[in-house]
């Protein structure tokens, strides 16, 4: 059964990868972002910060979409877990300034912003990977930064 250990090996280069990954988001935001930010910089940054990091280390991309492995692997499920665990404890303080400060819309619920947001990076960086790492993700993900500040914002 050499493929089963091949599949093994891979699984645990995988769940590495992720990890590591967990562990840097976490570092790198809360390095990048300052609390004399607006919530809207803050925002940026977060994202910016992100596809900086994926332009220059696409294998973490190629390792969160792992085709066939994400069904397979409940480790790999509960580190990619972990990985949307570091982006919610960033990304959810922000929002909740937001609307605190009237920035970002109090018309849907922090969740239900939350998991617009990370629903529509998860698909930037899918489209990203699907497409071979084809096209700048930095100005592709710039643009979907505008695109989501857009929808979120307060319409007062």
């Amino acid at each position: 059964m050499p493929f089963t250990g091949t599949l093994q090996a891979r699984q645990e280069i995988i769940i590495a990868l992720l990890e590591y990954l967990a562990k840097s988001m976490d570092e790198r935001y809360t390095n990048a972002i300052s609390s004399d930010q607006s919530p809207k910089e803050k925002f940026k940054t977060l994202f910016q910060n992100q596809f900086s990091f994926f332009k220059k280390n696409p294998h973490f991309v190629a390792a969160v979409f792992s085709d066939g492995l994400l069904e397979e692997s409940q480790r790999i499920n509960k580190t990619i877990l972990k990985i949307m665990g570091v982006k919610m404890k960033h990304l959810m303080p922000i929002i909740l300034e937001g609307q605190q400060q009237k920035v970002f819309t109090n018309a849907i619920t922090s969740d239900e912003l939350m998991h617009i947001i990370m629903g529509t990076f998860r698909l930037q960086m899918y489209k990203w990977r699907i497409a071979n790492f084809q096209f700048d993700i930095s100005r592709s993900g710039d643009n979907m930064i505008q695109s989501v500040l857009t929808l979120i914002k307060n319409k007062i």
